[in-house]
């Protein structure tokens, strides 16, 4: 380095190492440590913040669950008509059923209640 850069460096070292003294011309403080609390002022604030915290996280967990409960449902929906849809195809080749009917394991098919079912085309749980 150069001798600037030393003399620099140096006066820098001895300045941050004094020792940091109050200035004499400020006045001592004359508040007590006692009376410098957020009060009630403050503890209403903390709990209000607390409380929506609370609120938000509950509020977020349930929307979180309903997302997740909502994609399984469709899963099913889908897994569903892909069994229905490989099984008519499946069930048409054999010449087992024929119409509405579902194919039971001996052979015999019985008729599908539509009432109950809702729309077959959109499922049981989809609405429009």
């Amino acid at each position: 380095m150069s001798a600037l850069g030393d003399a620099t460096l140096s006066a820098s070292v001895r300045l941050l190492a004094q020792p940091s003294t109050p200035d004499a011309t400020l006045p001592a403080s004359t508040v007590p440590d006692v009376d410098v609390t957020p009060g009630v002022w403050g503890f209403v604030a903390i709990a209000f913040v607390a409380v929506a915290t609370v609120l938000i996280i509950v509020d977020m967990t349930r929307r979180v669950r309903r997302t997740r409960y909502r994609g399984e449902v469709r899963e099913r929906i889908q897994a569903e008509r892909d069994g229905v849809a490989s099984g008519e195809t499946a069930a048409s080749g054999d010449g087992v059923t024929s119409g509405d009917g579902v194919a039971s394991g001996d052979g015999t098919t019985r008729a599908v209640d539509d009432a109950s079912d809702g729309d077959a085309s959109a499922g049981p749980f989809v609405r429009d």
